[in-house]
C-alpha cells in the first residue's frame, strides 16, 4: 500500500485507480493547462497546440499518469469511504467534517497531485491503520452525531420565529407597556 513521507498509509495501492479526471480537462476535451499556463511549460503547450489542445490522455493507449501536468483534486461534499455528507454553518469556525486526503506525494516518484475527500474519522482510520479508502464502511457513530448536531443548528437557523415567539409574551407585553407609558408621557408634555 502507498505510504506518506511519514510512513503512514494513504489507503490505496495505486492512487491512479481512484483518481478522477484531470482538473485541467475542459468540457470539450482540451487541456486548460496548455491554454491558460503556456508559460509554465512552453514545450508542453506547443505540443498541445499542434494537437489542437487535445488532452494528452485522449490519445489511444495513454493514461492520466502519462501527462506531466495531470492533477486530480477533490471538491467532494461526501466522504469517499463512508458517504458522510458535509454540513457547514455560516459564521461558525468549527472544524469541517470532511477533509482533503492526499493519495500521492512528490517524494514518492510522482509530481501529480491526487486527492480525495474523507471525513475526519475515516481520514484517521486510513492514516492510523490498514483501512482502505475503498472499504465498504459506514460513518462512525461520532461522525453521525456531529453531522446531526450541525443539521439541528442549521434547521434552527432556517426556521422563522416571530418576535413574540422569540422573546415570549411577557417581554412583548412589557415592551408594549413601556411604549404605552412613553406615549402618555408625550401627550402630557404637549398640554
Amino acid at each position: 500500500m502507498e505510504r506518506t513521507p511519514e510512513g503512514t498509509s494513504v489507503g490505496v495501492d495505486d492512487p491512479y485507480e481512484v483518481a478522477g479526471p484531470c482538473d485541467h480537462l475542459t468540457n470539450d476535451g482540451r487541456c486548460r493547462f496548455a491554454l491558460d499556463r503556456a508559460g509554465h511549460d512552453p514545450e508542453f503547450a506547443a505540443e498541445r497546440r499542434r494537437a489542437d489542445y487535445a488532452c494528452v490522455a485522449a490519445a489511444e493507449g495513454i493514461e492520466w499518469r502519462d501527462c506531466p501536468h495531470y492533477r486530480s483534486t477533490t471538491s467532494g461534499e461526501t466522504c469517499r469511504r463512508c458517504g458522510l455528507e458535509e454540513v457547514r454553518l455560516a459564521h461558525e469556525t468549527a472544524r469541517p467534517l470532511l477533509e482533503e486526503h492526499h493519495l500521492s506525494y512528490h517524494d514518492r516518484g510522482t509530481s501529480h497531485e491526487i486527492t480525495v475527500t474523507l471525513c475526519r474519522w475515516c481520514h484517521a482510520k486510513v492514516h492510523n491503520s490498514f483501512a482502505r479508502i475503498d472499504d465498504d464502511a459506514s460513518p462512525a457513530p461520532e461522525a453521525v452525531a456531529a453531522r446531526e448536531e450541525r443539521r439541528s443548528k442549521e434547521q434552527a437557523e432556517l426556521g422563522f420565529e416571530s418576535a413574540r415567539e422569540r422573546y415570549g409574551p411577557a417581554s412583548t407585553e412589557a415592551s408594549a407597556s413601556a411604549s404605552e407609558s412613553s406615549r402618555s408621557t408625550d401627550s402630557t408634555d404637549e398640554r
